[in-house]
């Protein structure tokens, strides 16, 4: 099997495999205060200090909580609470068309609560720019939320710039930040952000397993209740393999990132100008889109059935999300950047990992050539 779709998760390294295996072994709850709980609880913070280690942050502003999708709605439904209480009402919040569906969704049932958003439209690649962004923003802006790296096209925004713009103004910012570690810098004190968010499965960690970065100062209420884990900000009993294994595979892939990354160009290259030969087949990314991602569209073909054409071939790859797998519906991403439907139901996403060899990328590239030779038959 190839697997070519690390952008929807990443296979656990080595490392961490080890580290998760070792610590599930102690029996303690790190909120018990004996020996083994105690212990436990040496194992958890030793894993939320390299994670912070590895994002240059204090490790007191790291939430540990379940992976992206928690954090994107904490801190959208927590930033509306906040406000309404302060407020006394709803307010406006900024987002894009091509968020996650973990954005998109609440900051859509905040319009059925009152909530005014305005969601900004991509250029052709998916870029937002700040005088777009500050275009948009209004007296009662409570919020700005914007990926920092397009889960499907790669695109990557200039974080700070937008962050800049929306802070001065007097609103929070939110950057979705999944796709970044590993692979992009990740520097949020320099970016000026007031929330990020994060998912271990994404640098080779395990699933279920994330971070909600909260800047010092800033209050965020809880979204559930019980425990005074995390501060109160996120109760219940933490998975303390899964964090301790999450920080050990961030650690290794922030200390490999620059060599990652080249290794990555230099895999989309080789897969790009390997594919471009195909009929018709058009790129969708940007040229300076993080060197994970490869979109591709190829009129005349059916998405679902190139990927079960290539699933055949052993080749793993994807048609767009995987939070979106199975709806039915043309990428959102690939609609707001100006795709036609039929287009969109014509596009695939490749993604590379730092595993990936170059002969798998040759093989893929082979395989997508049958596949559209026999969706086109």
């Amino acid at each position: 099997m190839i697997y070519l779709d690390y952008a929807a998760t990443s296979p656990m390294t080595p490392e961490a495999l080890e580290a998760y295996a070792r610590t599930a072994a102690l029996a303690g709850n790190p909120a018990s205060v004996h020996a083994a709980g105690q212990a436990a609880r040496e194992r958890l913070e030793e894993g939320r200090a390299r994670m912070a280690a590895a994002l240059r942050v204090d490790p007191r502003t790291l939430t540990l909580n379940s992976g992206g999708t928690e954090g994107d709605n904490h801190v959208l439904l927590g930033v509306a609470q906040a406000w309404q209480d302060r407020h006394g009402g709803p307010g406006h919040l900024v987002t894009t068309q091509t968020e996650h569906s973990a954005v998109l969704a609440p900051a859509r049932w905040l319009e059925t609560q009152g909530w005014r958003v305005t969601f900004l439209a991509p250029d052709h690649h998916g870029r937002y720019t700040a005088d777009q962004l500050a275009a948009a923003l209004q007296d009662d802006t409570a919020l700005v939320s914007v990926h920092h790296a397009n889960n499907e096209l790669g695109t990557i925004q200039d974080t700070a710039a937008l962050a800049a713009v929306a802070v001065a103004r007097g609103a929070l910012y939110h950057t979705d930040a999944v796709q970044a570690p590993g692979v992009l810098p990740v520097d949020l004190p320099g970016w000026g952000v007031t929330f990020a968010t994060f998912s271990a499965h994404k640098w080779g960690g395990p699933r279920g397993v994330g971070a909600l970065y909260v800047q010092r100062g800033v209050t965020l209420p809880p979204m559930t209740f019980g425990g005074g884990q995390e501060g109160g900000l996120r109760p219940g009993t933490q998975n303390t393999a899964g964090v301790y294994a999450a920080g050990v595979a961030l650690t290794h892939a922030e200390t490999s990132r620059e060599a990652t990354f080249a290794h990555l160009e230099a895999l989309r290259t080789r897969f790009m100008d390997a594919v471009s030969d195909i009929p018709g087949l058009r790129f969708n990314q940007p040229p300076d889109a993080s060197p994970k991602v490869v979109s591709l569209t190829l009129p005349g073909t059916d998405g679902e059935a190139l990927l079960m054409n290539l699933d055949m071939l052993g080749v793993c790859a994807s048609a767009g999300s995987a939070c979106a797998a199975g709806t039915m519906q043309p990428s959102h991403v690939l609609s707001a950047i100006g795709l036609s439907e039929a287009d969109a139901r014509s596009s695939l996403r490749f993604s590379f990992g730092a595993a990936t060899t170059p002969g798998e990328v040759d093989q893929a590239a082979e395989a997508l050539a049958q596949a559209a030779q026999w969706s086109r038959a």
